[in-house]
């Protein structure tokens, strides 16, 4: 059994929500509002969101906050922009009996201002007992909000302050926090907000402490470069975000490229190669951070159907987020990504969200069927992965699992297309949509209709 095959989220399709966005929650916290109702409202959605197909749900950050959630004010405690600890707790309890994990925003590299440690270096300078809280405090010279001291802040972002996470007083209070959530809420994970510039020994820490509390507790971090096995091994975290391969998804079905696709998940998965074979990535096509989907795409009613596909068809662990299943848009600002965390109406009100003429319905329901072929196939889910047949408009590739083969067969063309390859004599398949049987002589002369994608099941 491998690496893969023992993390037991390698078995999860995540729906990824950032809260204050869906919420439509004031973008300033007074810390004087009454909670808000955002879990209760939520709720209402687990039902649709489980005949998506998804069986975790992947919260942005909700914990007390002064603006956007990633400049954290409490870790104790729900944002009363959202709820209160009350209203999520009920929440945990009715996600959980539903079947969904739950997996929350970790922003631990860094605070906010408002965070009380830092609202106590600033009253008290240099005899503040939580000095050391933070990374290079300097009593030198000023910040540039006027602090008589300065400090470091993520990406030079002095809104985000950065906490020494090698401090053990620091460890102590986020531990804390940790042990909180997991004994109170049975939340299930942990997504590391910006893993890849966290000291690798907190990690390390970090993860023991939690597999203590639960061996099953899932940990994913936020990675955008480097190699991912420095982060994703048994002794830091389960699994991270696979940006190196989230663009090529889309662009070589856009661009009628499938080699750049094939480059890559040569690169990442297959057996001669593979850097990342046995590592369960966190697989997605937007997010909070990134333009939707649907908005990059040059042919959204023709090829989105077939880079959700894809995404279910490739190792990894999938994730839909928010809204996307329908197909909206939204662009990053020049000065901020309030267009990529919008608020949405009841999602009953499909025609709404999709841009006129495409059939956001068609969509949702086309992910709730690749969920549905994940969840059956164990080599969609541990397999590994084979490069068949490579064109610029066609790719066939394998997912392979002890006894279970599943053929991928892809063609972005906007014309049917044919795909000629060798089988052996014996080898029969079965469409895992349409149920069709395939033989030796079918591959051949293999027909495929226009901007389509077959999984095919060797019997």
């Amino acid at each position: 059994m491998d690496f893969f095959e023992k993390n037991i989220f390698a078995d999860k399709i995540f729906y990824h929500v950032y809260p204050l966005g869906l919420g439509n929650c004031p973008r300033n916290n007074d810390f004087h509002q009454c909670a808000g109702n955002f879990f209760e409202v939520f709720a209402q959605d687990l039902d649709r969101i489980k005949k998506l197909g998804c069986n975790a749900i992947y919260f942005g950050p909700i914990f007390e906050s002064s603006r956007h959630g990633y400049d954290t004010l409490d870790y104790y405690y729900i944002d009363r922009r959202l709820g209160n600890n009350q209203s999520f707790k009920d929440f945990c309890g009715l996600a959980h009996q539903k079947g969904f994990s739950i997996v929350l925003d970790g922003v631990f590299n860094h605070t906010g201002r408002d965070f009380f440690a830092f609202k106590d270096i600033q009253h008290n300078g240099r005899d503040s007992l939580y000095k050391d809280w933070y990374l290079n405090l300097n009593f030198e010279r000023r910040s540039n909000y006027g602090d008589c001291f300065d400090y470091d802040g993520w990406a030079g972002c002095k809104d985000l302050v950065k906490l020494n996470l090698m401090n053990d007083d620091v460890q102590n209070h986020i531990f804390g926090a940790v042990k909180y959530w997991i004994d109170e809420y049975k939340i299930d994970g942990l997504r590391l907000d910006t893993a890849d510039v966290i000291d690798g020994r907190f990690l390390e820490k970090l993860g023991d402490f939690c597999r203590t509390l639960n061996p099953d507790f899932w940990l994913m971090g936020e990675v955008v470069h480097g190699d991912y096995n420095k982060w994703c091994n048994s002794k830091r975290l389960d699994s991270v975000t696979n940006y190196q391969i989230y663009s090529a998804l889309y662009s070589s079905v856009d661009n009628f490229n499938f080699y750049e696709l094939s480059f890559n998940l040569e690169r990442e998965f297959s057996e001669e190669r593979g850097l990342y074979k046995y590592a369960p990535l966190y697989s997605f096509l937007d997010n909070h951070d990134v333009n939707r989907v649907g908005s990059v795409v040059k042919n959204p009613q023709n090829h989105l159907y077939m880079i959700y596909a894809l995404m279910f068809a490739i190792p990894g662990i999938p994730s839909i987020y928010y809204g996307s299943e329908f197909g909206i848009k939204g662009q990053r600002g020049q000065y901020d990504d309030f267009q990529l965390r919008p608020s949405l109406p009841p999602f009953s009100d499909v025609p709404d969200f999709a841009k006129p003429g495409f059939d956001g319905q068609f969509l949702a329901d086309a992910i709730s069927c690749f969920s549905e072929l994940r969840k059956k196939s164990e080599a969609l889910k541990y397999g590994n992965y084979k490069t068949e047949y490579i064109s610029n408009k066609q790719f066939v590739f394998s997912r392979n699992y002890k006894n279970e083969r599943v053929l991928v067969i892809c063609n972005c063309d906007f014309e049917k297309a044919c795909i000629k390859m060798n089988m052996s004599n014996s080898d029969k398949y079965e469409d895992m949509l349409s149920h069709k049987i395939y033989s030796k002589e079918d591959f051949n002369n293999f027909e495929i209709g226009k901007c389509d994608v077959r999984f095919l099941l060797k019997i």
